[in-house]
């Protein structure tokens, strides 16, 4: 299947490029999200009317996420968890857990830009936690999870 794509895509390629991706990738996954769109002439006569308004859209995203980026750089949050004396959690601290650090924090980070890439934090203390806010933008936080006694 060949697919114009609308925005940068990791791994794939940038805005406009056509490239050839799996009918079920490109199907299930590009064109609903609205990252492609299936390359007929008419779609890349349209694109290309439209080329300059998506590069300013692409262009004001990323520069939103480089601010974002920048305010969350260096930052610590803190959970608390319930934890054994031997500092193992009772049960993890997931994705869906520091985005809602963060939103208390003032950041609204989507919990789909938080990146575990050893699974869920099942230990107090500090770890480093990479939050990708954009294709090319990604920034460290500190999580630092504090043990709550049962």
């Amino acid at each position: 299947m060949q697919v114009i794509l609308l925005e940068k895509v990791a791994n794939l390629g940038n805005l406009g490029d056509v490239v050839k991706v799996r009918d079920g990738y490109g199907r299930n996954f590009l064109i609903p999200q609205r990252k492609a769109r299936t390359a007929t002439p008419q779609a890349l006569a349209e694109f290309q009317a439209r080329r300059a308004e998506l590069e300013k859209a692409a262009a004001d995203k990323l520069a939103a996420a480089q601010a974002a980026a920048a305010k969350l750089d260096g930052l610590t949050v803190q959970l608390v968890q319930k934890a054994g004396v031997d500092g193992r959690l009772f049960g993890s601290v997931t994705t869906q857990d520091i985005a809602a650090g963060l939103a208390k924090a003032g950041f609204d980070v989507p919990k789909a830009a938080v990146r575990l890439p050893q699974g869920p934090l099942k230990t107090v203390g500090d770890h480093s936690v990479q939050l990708a806010l954009a294709t090319d933008v990604t920034v460290t936080v500190t999580v630092s999870v504090l043990g709550e006694h049962a």
